[in-house]
């Protein structure tokens, strides 16, 4: 039987729960056409991954080729700053197809190599120890707070180079970059002064980068704008991605992970029979189970035809990795959280030619905190059943998670 289908992808029910939406999506018309808001919607697991690797057809310069407007609708004031954010996003690197793309990717991935993140688990494992003992001595704990976003923070700071004292200062940047996939109609202020706070203070970094090259990622970008792949505005704006892209969708895995075992406790008895041994799987598992980022945009390059229906040149695409996370279709039992299950072939991180750089920073993060939260915390729970998630398109965020440690 087919039902009526909402467009509306920011109700609360849809932001509560998202896989009861996607899944019938998923089920009754897997390449949907949401009148709202004027985009297709992808959400069978084979679809997107057939879709992420037909890059020549499905372009990722949505930014700087997207006719249609902001979705959902913005306040009319605000139309000099949807071409002020459209024209900022439009320089990220992952805003353009091959070639620039693969020259702009090359520069970065020389930093982001998994070898080299992989050398970051000793602080990694250090701060997590440490975050939690300062957590213990306070007794209030909340997970998000003391630990899921100041882990991620403290990273990718780390990598940029930021002192310790301005971390903060980051975070509050990275908040207000955060309004990208938000749904409330004022919310391109909040994102405009992110990125000129971005650029604010990331301007003297790079100057100082390009005379004393460092062993952090601002002097790999100034690099390669020395090399002439990157123009100063594209340096900056960079950064911003990195930053953002660098620790939100940690704090995510980390947030919705946790919630996952304390709600599936078969799993975390699992996990913590044997944590060291269990914690990769584990978190590919959380990855999956509730994926840290919902979705992610295309613009079609030209006509393509998908499950009998035309997508036509320059129409906007949304593939649902919530939705391809749980396709029946390719995950036994796929409502089911199961740490044993291998392979797992989850598309948290994408696929095709802009797969996450930062996938391995990311699981490394992922892979301690829940060896670490098993090991000390065996009977750790939930301090309260009510959650409450960020009204994100993009983004699977909690807004806190108050748990017991004992």
């Amino acid at each position: 039987m087919v039902t009526t289908i909402n467009d509306d992808m920011f109700t609360a029910e849809v932001i509560q729960d998202p896989y009861r939406y996607y899944g019938q999506l998923r089920d009754e018309d897997p390449v949907h056409w949401n009148e709202l808001y004027e985009l297709w919607v992808i959400t069978r697991h084979d679809d997107l991954v057939w879709l992420t690797r037909n890059n020549e057809q499905f372009s990722n310069m949505v930014m700087a080729n997207d006719p249609r407007p902001a979705y959902p609708a913005i306040l009319e004031s605000d139309n000099e700053l949807y071409e002020y954010t459209r024209n900022y996003q439009a320089k990220m690197f992952i805003q353009y197809d091959r070639p620039e793309h693969l020259e702009m990717r090359k520069v970065i991935h020389a930093y982001f190599t998994p070898k080299s993140m992989e050398e970051w688990r000793p602080l990694v494992k250090s701060a997590t120890n440490e975050l939690l003992d300062a957590a213990e001595a306070k007794g209030d704990v909340d997970l998000m707070r003391d630990l899921a976003v100041p882990l991620p923070v403290l990273v990718i700071a780390e990598m940029m180079g930021v002192p310790e004292e301005e971390r903060h200062h980051i975070r509050m940047l990275a908040e207000k970059l955060l309004s990208i996939g938000r749904g409330e109609p004022d919310r391109l202020r909040q994102l405009s002064d992110g990125m000129r706070g971005m650029d604010e203070y990331v301007i003297p970094m790079v100057e100082e980068r390009l005379k004393n090259p460092q062993d952090d990622f601002i002097s790999v970008l100034a690099n390669g704008e020395k090399a002439g792949v990157f123009t100063r505005e594209q340096v900056l704006v960079n950064t911003s991605l990195l930053l953002l892209a660098g620790h939100e969708t940690t704090i995510n895995l980390i947030c919705n992970g946790t919630l996952a075992f304390m709600e599936n406790r078969d799993q975390w008895d699992l996990l913590k029979s044997d944590p060291q041994g269990l914690m990769v799987r584990a978190t590919e598992e959380a990855l999956r189970y509730d994926a840290p980022v919902k979705s992610i945009t295309r613009i079609a390059a030209e006509d393509v035809e998908m499950r009998g229906k035309t997508i036509k040149k320059d129409d906007r695409i949304r593939w649902i990795i919530s939705s391809a996370n749980r396709d029946p279709e390719k995950f036994e039992n796929c409502d089911t959280m199961d740490i044993s299950r291998w392979p797992n072939p989850h598309v948290a991180f994408g696929a095709g030619i802009h797969h996450c750089l930062g996938a391995t920073i990311a699981r490394v993060e992922g892979q301690e905190v829940f060896a670490a939260l098993a090991e000390r915390y065996p009977n750790m729970e939930l301090a309260t059943h009510e959650r409450e998630y960020q009204p994100s398109i993009t983004f699977r965020s909690m807004k806190d998670l108050p748990v017991s440690l004992e």
